[in-house]
């Protein structure tokens, strides 16, 4: 039994292969049940996004579940398999896991440090949880990446610095206002970059938002997209004596604001500041403006200086990111560890009960006087006797599979409290190899897997469990 990841992403197949494979949320119930269907997965997740689709799944035989799934790509991509198959990369083990949380912390988005990924990701595993796709295994590890991703989110700086144009000019606008509730916008054209500029700025507050251009119908689409209003082309002049801020991306060849037209309109504000975000190529406004009195003026290349010095400030924060990571590894090890120890400890908590319930019986029959109040007394102080005794050894069992001969000692332990092999295999959770059923097998396994994830272990990191090839 074992985890393995096969997708594609922006990095290694175009977005003309990528949108083939792409499961819509419609589609993903379907996709699941396919998935629940099939013989090779044990438990299953299927993340898609706009940059990758995944599948991120449980399997006794991984070689065999890869196989699948990489026809599964083929068939969902109408391709052969061999033309999709160069785009898919697989990961089984630890690197599966370590995948995971670096996608669920941001640094495998195209945007590195994004942080709609985390929600992504916490959507699809909800729902393969509702639709019954997890297990022991998926559970923990999708948990522990949403953890990893969030703290990355509030411990590191990696998503807090604008890595677009549009997301820069934003930036630079707060420099100047710092408060944006209070300003006017005005989009000069009805290009794409102006329309997520205008986006992120209402996104920050900006309620007073106009548009103009030459085709006024382009300048109404783009006002009704954004909630602002249009104004005619032959207003420009005066729409820019009320402008605090104004977003120029017409696409014209030649210069559509003069420095003479921002000097009238700014004699007319009285002075008042005004930032220009020129995100044309060519330039919409007349550089000369900038040396008008309280004109901020930015062209493209301001913005992308902007854009690579918060690049190189998000790479810094990266590898704080990847020591959470790390972190996140290591618990993920311990956590392994301990799943040696789970079936043995319930395993000895029902003895404990079992026993706690033959007294209880017992002692009806020789005590038949006594009332329910009573009853339920006997049976709480019975029930904290047994948990008394069994915190020590329950404790001492968790220890255990920490320790280097903690396999051979977990035997001891069960038959010291009586333990069959098919009582505590009974509680061994779903997915689990037919041929790891063996205390020790179970046990040896999870430990080599937790140590190469603790670091403890030599040589290659763990990618199979040794006893669950078929």
């Amino acid at each position: 039994m074992n985890l393995l990841v096969v997708g594609m992403n922006h990095k290694t197949a175009p977005v003309e292969l990528r949108e083939r494979v792409s499961v819509a949320d419609f589609e993903t119930d379907d996709v699941l049940a396919r998935l629940r269907a099939q013989g090779e997965l044990a438990e299953s997740v299927v993340l898609s996004t706009c940059n990758r689709t995944e599948v991120y799944g449980v399997a006794a035989d991984t070689a065999a579940a890869e196989r699948w799934l990489r026809e599964w790509f083929a068939r969902r991509a109408g391709l052969p398999a061999g033309e999709t198959g160069r785009h898919l990369y697989t990961h089984t083990g630890n690197a599966a896991v370590r995948h995971l949380f670096r996608v669920a912390s941001g640094l495998d988005s195209l945007v590195v440090g994004e942080t709609q990924i985390l929600g992504q990701v916490r959507a699809a595993y909800m729902q393969a949880a509702e639709a019954g796709n997890t297990g022991w295994l998926c559970n923990q590890v999708f948990r522990l990446a949403i953890h990893v991703g969030k703290r990355a989110q509030t411990e590191t700086g990696i998503g807090q610095n604008a890595v677009s144009v549009s997301y820069a000019a934003v930036q630079l606008v707060k420099k100047v206002f710092g408060d944006l509730r209070d300003r006017c916008v005005l989009v000069v054209g009805a290009g794409k970059m102006g329309q997520l500029t205008a986006q992120h700025l209402m996104a920050n507050g900006i309620r007073d938002l106009r548009v103009v251009n030459r085709t006024f119908d382009h300048a109404l689409r783009l006002a009704a997209s954004v909630g602002g209003q249009a104004v005619a082309w032959s207003a420009l002049e005066e729409a820019l004596c009320a402008a605090d801020i104004v977003i120029a991306n017409t696409g014209a060849r030649d210069v559509v604001l003069a420095a003479e037209t921002v000097a009238a309109a700014m004699r007319r504000r009285h002075q008042k500041p005004m930032v220009i975000i020129d995100i044309a190529v060519p330039r919409d406004v007349d550089p000369e403006a900038a040396r008008l009195r309280n004109v901020f003026l930015y062209d493209i290349d301001d913005l992308e200086g902007v854009v690579a010095a918060n690049l190189a400030e998000r790479a810094r924060h990266a590898a704080a990111v990847e020591r959470l990571i790390a972190e996140g590894m290591r618990e993920f090890g311990a956590w392994l560890a301990e799943q040696a120890v789970v079936p043995l400890i319930a395993a000895v908590r029902a003895r404990g009960a079992e026993v706690q319930a033959a007294v209880m019986d017992s002692l009806r029959r020789k005590l038949p006087h006594l009332s329910d109040r009573d009853w339920d007394v006997l049976d709480k102080h019975t029930m904290s006797i047994v948990n008394q005794l069994l915190h020590h050894p329950v404790h001492r069992l968790k220890a255990l599979a920490h320790t280097e001969d903690g396999v051979q000692q977990l035997a001891w332990f069960a038959q010291l409290f009586n333990i069959s092999e098919a009582e505590w295999a009974a509680r061994l959770p779903d997915g689990a190899p037919e041929d790891a059923r063996a205390l020790t097998k179970w046990a040896a396994w999870l430990r080599q897997w937790s140590q190469s994830l603790l670091g403890e272990g030599e040589g290659e990191p763990f990618s199979a469990c040794p006893v669950a090839s078929r």
